[in-house]
């Protein structure tokens, strides 16, 4: 079974994998400069040292970053995302044209704002939850159905398995990426890559952008590596 959208890539070397797909993206990119939308949790944290060891041939000043979710605690809190992206990424690979950190003290609005001031991105990271969130966008929550044009939310886990109050990028904010690459990671994560090649109605199988990638380590693709 496959996705029934986007790109199916099952390997072994899921960062070496998207570390390609960002520098394939950025000399590909439409304009003069190249807009990143990164992620958090254990499999975003090598995604991203790979990327900043593999990436000397980017122009690190002309990428702007941005998050696509963030928990709503202080900026050198273990869970949260943006310390993980300064200390995989931004930390080793010099200055950056720009970084944005979500802020839930200045909510969401503001963020918004901040987004609509520049280019769509041109490449949004995501994962996929074991009970198949993505981003902070969980199965029962309200934000799922956030009016269309509406890019950024505060959002809760209605089950509690996912502790801290979030701001996240919204579907109709994840969609207006030229492309979005998933990475999928584990044995924990099989049955949720299996609910989502199966058609079921879980968060990440509501993503839209123009363009998907999947890259899908063996253990979490099952059936699909065939």
């Amino acid at each position: 079974m496959r996705p029934p959208f986007g790109e199916l890539e099952v390997t072994e070397d899921v960062p070496a994998a998207f570390s390609s797909h960002v520098r394939r993206a950025f000399s590909g990119r439409e304009g003069a400069r190249f807009t990143l939308v990164l992620s958090g949790g254990p499999t975003a944290g090598r995604c991203y040292e790979r990327l900043a060891s593999d990436s000397g041939d980017m122009a690190w000043p002309l990428v702007d970053v941005f998050m696509g979710d963030e928990r709503c605690v202080g900026p050198e809190d273990p869970d949260a995302n943006q310390r993980l992206v300064r200390h995989t990424l931004l930390d080793r690979v010099g200055p950056v044209g720009s970084f944005h950190p979500m802020s839930c003290a200045e909510g969401p609005a503001a963020y918004e704002q901040l987004l609509r001031s520049h280019p769509a991105p041109d490449l949004l990271h995501l994962g996929l939850g074991p009970d198949g969130h993505t981003a902070s966008l969980f199965s029962g929550s309200p934000v799922l159905e956030e009016p269309t044009g509406q890019l950024v939310a505060e959002s809760e886990d209605p089950a509690g398995r996912n502790p801290h109050r979030r701001m996240t990028l919204t579907l109709a904010g994840i969609d207006r990426a030229r492309l979005a690459v998933f990475t999928v990671v584990s044995a924990d994560k099989h049955d949720a890559f299996a609910r989502l090649c199966a058609g079921e109605d879980i968060p990440a199988a509501r993503v839209r952008p123009a363009r998907v990638v999947w890259l899908v380590d063996p253990a979490a693709a099952g059936r699909a590596a065939g």
